[in-house]
């Protein structure tokens, strides 16, 4: 007797005889069972009432890198408030800066699958914040949770100044969500400091055990000098930089909000500890290839998902809102530098330290990252000082000695603005005709500078910039981080 199989059922038979996994229990089994969730939470309430005090609480909240233990609650309630106040996101760089929970980034919230986020948010734009006059127009917020299930219209609607909404949603999936706002330009409110993580455990716990725990967080900044040339406590002011953040061109890649924040301040661990990184890249607009200097990731899960693992990986490429949870060991004593390895990131300060010592040596972190100098007031020795740090580091130095090349303190005062200027228009024609130049050459090692096409306008910032260190007193500008 002859038996006529449809194709879908003869696929079907195949694949459960080759895997016996694959049977009617599995469905019943599966944790993303979409009838098992809780997909219609209550509506979203709006008001007028509004909060007061602290801009953050709730005890799922974590306000440092170092995570909380989880709290066992099956219902966490989080109040995280918008307010805008001054950040400084590098040495001397103070940043109008718009947030969630009043700092960059906003608190980590951490819970499990099955637990209730209970939330609500006031939008405070209104309000002053430590004695600082208001530096950015009240505005509309919203609050993006990745983590949620729920309708966008309902939940994610912008509220303005003085209005507080609430909501409430069920975590379904494990993993580390970002949460950011979702008010147009969202671009706009993202690169201004809006955005935080929301770290989702699976329900049985993760299935390895680890000594420490910490949130790395990167972004973006782009910053330029206030047009109106306000100061804060005598410094002056900078804002969001349109024109750069619609470009991709960032003045500073950071973890966890501050440029270098990770190096004067490492995170501690112990040699033969087990350490987890929940590691988000929030963008918005750079990819992320994080790396651990000294280690090799025993275990990575993409998004942070457990069932999305890959075991003795390098690096995790992160596109924008990406997220990974990677785990290592610490093999010796020693400072282990993580770091972005686009290292154009790098250089702007996506760099920080997992050490066993509280205060790390940092003369080998040279060739990944060189932290940024104090800054001019000048905006073309600003732009000079931005470009210089992102270009030239690798082989100068300010105060510090030779390197691959010279030692670029006091070189307005050997050198004429005018030599200057041909030497960066064109060092291989200086090369092959001015006598000094092909002196620095043979007191290099012969290395040449390549050409970096510089225009003339960006030549004269580098040259502003030079003679703005050259004019502090001597020793005060280094590549030493002084925040």
């Amino acid at each position: 007797m002859r038996l006529s199989l449809s194709v879908p059922f003869l696929t079907l038979f195949l694949l459960t005889a080759c895997n016996p996994a694959v049977d009617s229990s599995a469905a019943k089994s599966d944790p993303y069972d979409a009838t098992k969730m809780d997909l219609k939470p209550k509506p979203a309430t709006v008001s007028s009432e509004r909060h007061s005090g602290a801009f953050a609480s709730g005890s799922a909240l974590s306000l440092t890198a170092e995570l909380k233990p989880l709290d066992p609650e099956p219902v966490k309630t989080i109040q995280l408030d918008t307010t805008h106040r001054v950040i400084e996101i590098a040495p001397g760089v103070k940043f109008s800066a718009w947030t969630f929970g009043g700092q960059v980034p906003g608190p980590t919230v951490r819970a499990r699958v099955g637990d209730k986020i209970r939330f609500s948010m006031t939008n405070r734009s209104d309000e002053t914040v430590s004695g600082v006059q208001l530096l950015a127009a009240p505005m509309m917020h919203s609050m993006d949770f990745h983590a949620a299930m729920v309708s966008p219209q309902d939940k994610y609607r912008s509220i303005a100044p003085g209005q507080t909404i609430s909501f409430e949603f069920t975590l379904n999936y494990p993993g580390v969500f970002m949460y950011h706002c979702g008010t147009p330009m969202i671009l706009e409110h993202i690169a201004s400091g809006m955005y935080g993580a929301v770290v989702v455990e699976p329900k049985g716990g993760y299935p390895t055990k680890v000594d420490r725990e910490y949130v790395i967080i990167q972004s973006e900044f782009y910053a330029k000098l206030d047009p109106e040339k306000r100061k804060v406590d005598g410094v002056p002011l900078y804002v969001l930089d349109g024109d750069r953040l619609k470009a991709a061109q960032p003045t500073h890649t950071v973890f966890n909000g501050v440029h270098n924040g990770m190096v004067t301040h490492p995170l501690p661990a112990k040699p033969g500890e087990r350490v987890r990184l929940y590691v988000l890249n929030v963008g918005p607009s750079r990819t992320s290839s994080f790396h651990v200097v000294g280690t090799i990731f025993d275990r990575v899960w993409i998004d942070g998902n457990p069932d999305n693992q890959f075991r003795g990986m390098q690096t995790v490429l992160l596109g924008s809102s990406n997220s990974a949870i990677v785990e290592f060991m610490i093999p010796e004593e020693g400072s282990y530098i993580m770091v972005d390895h686009h290292f154009a990131n790098a250089s702007q300060g996506a760099i920080g330290l997992i050490s066993t010592e509280p205060k790390a040596d940092t003369k080998d972190l040279e060739h990944h990252n060189m932290p940024a100098t104090t800054t001019p007031t000048d905006p073309a020795a600003i732009a000079g000082k931005q470009d210089f740090e992102s270009k030239c580091f690798a082989c100068h130095s300010i105060g510090q000695g030779k390197k691959l090349g010279p030692d670029l303190a006091g070189v307005t005062k050997r050198r004429s603005a005018e030599w200057l200027t041909a030497w960066l228009r064109s060092p291989e024609k200086m090369l092959a005709n001015d006598p000094v130049a092909q002196g620095l050459l043979k007191e290099h090692n012969n290395l040449p500078m390549p050409n970096q096409n510089l225009s003339d306008a960006e030549i004269r910032q580098y040259i502003e910039y030079f003679r703005w260190i050259d004019a502090r007193p001597a020793g005060s500008v280094t590549a030493v981080a002084t925040h």
